[in-house]
């Protein structure tokens, strides 16, 4: 990973288990800028998990672990307070309508895994 721009997990829990949790500590330790949003107010490893709809500057990527059923409360909160250069839809995050209104807006969008791009160098 040659560009290490800042990236929000949304979706962030602080459970080992999940694959959001692994994506920030996978983003860390690639010394990528991390931001995390969840539910509950708690920390993964140093990385606080913010709640609510927080001011974040400098914002790139996007990498979503919010399911298309509850991604819709971020829409406004994503693309006219974030803005982020490119979304990251994980496997079964992907939803057309926020693609849509993200390619509208000139934002990249990708339907991949980060974790898997993480490994293989194309994140």
């Amino acid at each position: 990973m040659q560009d290490r721009k800042k990236t929000l997990v949304i979706g962030a829990s602080p459970n080992p288990v999940r694959y959001s949790n692994a994506a920030v500590k996978e983003l860390v330790r690639f010394n990528c800028p991390v931001e995390a949003l969840g539910l509950r107010k708690n920390s993964i490893e140093n990385i606080e998990i913010k709640t609510g709809f927080p001011k974040l500057d400098d914002v790139h990527t996007i990498t979503m672990y919010v399911g298309p059923k509850n991604q819709s409360r971020y829409y406004n909160y994503i693309l006219d307070e974030i803005k982020p250069k490119r979304i990251i839809f994980n496997p079964g995050t992907e939803n057309a309508e926020l693609l849509n209104m993200a390619v509208e807006r000139g934002v990249e969008v990708v339907e991949d895994c980060t974790l898997m791009m993480l490994a293989h160098g194309s994140f």
